[in-house]
């Protein structure tokens, strides 16, 4: 059996600092005169006391090495644990939300996926929609951290071939995650700075600038008005887009270049393949908007940038109703949705270095027919991988399609049609945002499905937002046996 003492005395660590970063959408009720801040005030009591509870009486137990199974269990526990005192601000005080709506829109935001429940965005407290800002920003630095640490350790989806010797601490996991944490923070925290300022720059006020820095970095899509970046037609579309893209890239080499080691970054096989495949999309988007809807260049340009872009990297924002574009465009978002940006970034879905293992070993498979004396080593990024990072992706694959034809099902169970079902497991698992259809389309949201459905969703984003395979094994009796 595992010792629960090292998990549960970082979960509790955790938790007492996520109850004191309350204190900033408190403040910010006051300042704009919500007395919501007195639910920000028992939320962040709650939590830091609970939190600091459960860690003294967890200390004794506090070693650097953490086992397999602590691991996983950590890994799970953090993003289960957290968004259910995220929650809180939304059950106490000024909404009218109902349990499960509460910790689906805090799931919704730790996991970065930016669905919501929420309507008339414009008329919540200030400071709410600081917090429901707040909780994708920390998701987001968070999830670095889990896919750089936790992931390769655990050998999950093939993330073993991006372990990284520049933070090695000798196989220690909680020193090396606090030593990448402080690391990836200052990088975290320098782009979004520059976001919030470019955003300044193109119009936006500070309140506005602030989350929407605090919410692209995340690739969270999370916004303060119901009509998104509806309302930021323009310039703010390009900001958008380019630190999206940003947010999308390996974070480790924005510390190389830091270090002033440019050229990993340009030589990442994945960060090529990802520029490229969102240029070509773009492209694609954007002659077919000329051409089929008669769109002038520019208006199409921008509009399929920013929502390509949105969509690839499953932040999630929308500008307009690209439902309204034509078939074509809808069936290509809802499939672009499952490539993803690039491993070590914020950004979710398959990771387009996946579809580069698994298309680079289909080629080497055809060579092999072609030749069958031939010996052939599959490479990335110069380097031979080894059958078990090619078992462990097509595993990933596996287990990706069928939890989302299994999610699928259970939501059309409860009544919802195929569109809805369909898109909605797609864009839990794959952390995206909005669905497909009239309801949880770009021009929609979550808040009219029935109470069993958010609870399918929200087990679902948490699945996806940790790789599937990490929570799915806790269900395993073997585990427990071990």
């Amino acid at each position: 059996m595992p010792d629960f003492r090292p998990v549960g005395y970082v979960i509790g660590l955790l938790a007492a600092i996520f109850g004191a970063t309350m204190v900033v959408p408190m403040l910010t009720d006051l300042w704009f005169g919500s007395d919501h801040w007195q639910a920000f005030l028992q939320s962040a009591l709650i939590t830091f006391f609970t939190g600091a509870v459960l860690a003294l009486a967890c200390a004794s137990g506090v070693r650097a090495r953490l086992s397999t199974q602590e691991t996983f269990l950590l890994a799970t526990g953090v993003w289960s644990v957290l968004p259910l005192f995220g929650a809180l601000p939304f059950l106490i005080g000024a909404t009218e939300a109902t349990t499960v709506d509460a910790i689906f829109e805090a799931m919704s935001g730790m996991t970065t996926t930016g669905s919501t429940v929420f309507v008339r965005l414009e008329d919540l407290p200030q400071g709410l929609l600081l917090w429901r800002s707040m909780l994708q920003w920390f998701g987001g630095v968070g999830i670095i951290v889990v896919a750089m640490v936790f992931l390769p350790e655990l050998r999950v989806g093939g993330m073993q071939i991006f372990r990284s010797e520049a933070f090695d601490t000798g196989g220690k996991v909680l020193p090396r995650a606090a030593a990448i944490a402080a690391h990836i923070s200052v990088v975290y925290v320098g782009l979004t700075i520059l976001c919030h300022l470019a955003y300044l720059a193109v119009g936006l006020d500070g309140f506005q600038a602030f989350n929407h820095a605090l919410t692209t970095l995340s690739t969270g899509g999370f916004s303060t008005s119901d009509a998104s970046f509806g309302a930021f037609q323009g310039a703010p579309e390009y900001i958008a887009s380019v630190f999206m893209v940003l947010a999308s890239l390996p974070f480790v080499r924005f510390v190389q270049m830091m270090a002033g080691q440019t050229q990993p970054m340009f030589r990442d096989r994945q960060v090529r393949g990802f520029l490229i495949t969102i240029v070509v999309l773009v492209l694609v988007v954007t002659i077919y908007r000329v051409v089929a809807n008669d769109d002038h260049l520019e208006h199409a340009l921008r509009e399929g940038l920013f929502n390509v872009t949105s969509i690839i990297t499953g932040t999630g924002y929308a500008s307009v109703d690209y439902q309204l574009w034509g078939g074509f465009p809808v069936i290509l978002f809802f499939f672009i949705g499952l490539i993803g940006g690039c491993a070590g970034s914020t950004c979710c879905s398959v990771k387009i270095f996946r579809y580069q293992v698994l298309l680079g070993a289909v080629a080497q498979q055809v060579r092999r027919i072609h030749s069958p004396s031939g010996v052939f080593t599959l490479r990335y990024d110069g380097r031979p991988l080894d059958e078990a990072v090619l078992s462990s992706v097509a595993t990933f694959f596996g287990v990706f399609v069928l939890t989302l034809g299994i999610t699928a099902v259970l939501l059309g169970m409860t009544g919802l049609d195929f569109v809805t079902s369909v898109s909605g497991a797609a864009t839990a698992i794959a952390n995206i945002g909005p669905g497909l259809g009239a309801t949880i389309g770009p021009a929609g949201n979550f808040a009219p499905l029935n109470d069993t459905a958010k609870w399918i969703l929200t087990f679902a984003m948490l699945l996806g937002r940790l790789e599937l395979l990490v929570v799915l094994v806790l269900f395993l009796p073997r585990f427990w046996r071990v």
